[in-house]
């Protein structure tokens, strides 16, 4: 099995068409069909079943895909470790984070970051904690910041605690004080307050929901289904109140009137994590020492 097999094989899987697929890679249709059919010969399985327009994966292929996409992944990430230069002059880091440490927690780090090593890349992927941890583990990120506890525990994983995160009440100045005008909310008086909740899949939905019903109440939706941004905006406008944590808080904190949870409150744990099996990329592991030292 050569590694311009698997190369071959993934982009005809992605593109469903023979033709497309050697475009993408740069080589002639009739080279790229000939290694599809020595990769089958060698493994003793078709990969793809043939039809006059319309190329599907056998079961075969469908379990060589995720392992093809994961060879392909380390080899580059090896190819990026071995050509940075010296005193970090070139690189990159593919970093995941939930798009609340995006807006609350990374901007400062990055920035200090940048600073530092301007000639490293860095690509940012926004998502769920499952999501940024099925990334990780097929090779497409480097590190990941992550809510605990995780959706799926991992052995594939390795985390490091980062920080624990307050959550505050953030509702317009222009409407009545939630909890009766108490300078400090708690979870139960949430209830009877309009709520403007993020999309099904994000960590801080659950875990409001989960704290109200706690509290023996089902939490009310005036919308829902945003991002953090859009969460914001619909505070601003009036919509209703949301939970979110205190550092996008102290970031996005024009037009908002922000309130501290009373004791216990509420708050999640954040960690940065990274394939147990691979160890990061230099790049990488600088910025994981300073986010570890943030």
């Amino acid at each position: 099995m050569q590694f311009q097999q698997l190369q071959y094989f993934v982009a005809v899987a992605e593109t469903r068409h023979f033709t497309r697929a050697a475009d993408l890679v740069h080589v002639a249709q009739p080279s790229l069909s000939q290694q599809i059919k020595a990769l089958e010969r060698e493994l003793g399985a078709d990969l793809f079943l043939r039809a006059r327009g319309n190329i599907t994966l056998t079961d075969a292929g469908e379990a060589l895909l995720p392992l093809a996409r994961r060879i392909l992944a380390d080899a580059d990430t090896a190819r990026h470790e071995v050509q940075e230069l010296a005193q970090l002059r070139s690189g990159r880091v593919r970093l995941g984070a939930t798009p609340s440490l995006c807006t609350g927690l990374l901007p400062d780090v990055l920035r200090a970051f940048h600073d530092r090593y301007p000639g490293i890349r860095l690509l940012i992927e926004e998502g769920g904690s499952h999501d940024l941890v099925r990334e990780l583990a097929r090779g497409a990120l480097d590190l990941a910041l992550v809510v605990l506890p995780l959706p799926t525990p991992s052995p594939a994983l390795t985390t490091v605690e980062l920080l624990r995160e307050d959550l505050v009440v953030v509702s317009s100045p222009d409407a009545p004080r939630p909890g009766q005008g108490r300078r400090a909310v708690r979870v139960a008086d949430l209830e009877g307050e309009r709520l403007v909740m993020f999309r099904h899949g994000y960590d801080l939905r659950e875990l409001t929901v989960a704290a109200c019903r706690a509290e023996g109440f089902e939490p009310d939706f005036a919308v829902e289904g945003g991002e953090m941004d859009a969460v914001l905006g619909f505070v601003r406008a009036g919509l209703g109140v949301a939970v979110v944590p205190r550092m996008v808080a102290a970031r996005s904190g024009r037009g908002l009137r922000v309130t501290p949870l009373a004791r216990p409150g509420l708050n999640r744990t954040i960690a940065l994590a990274h394939r147990s099996d691979v160890a990061p990329p230099r790049a990488a592991r600088e910025l994981q020492r300073m986010l570890l030292e943030r």
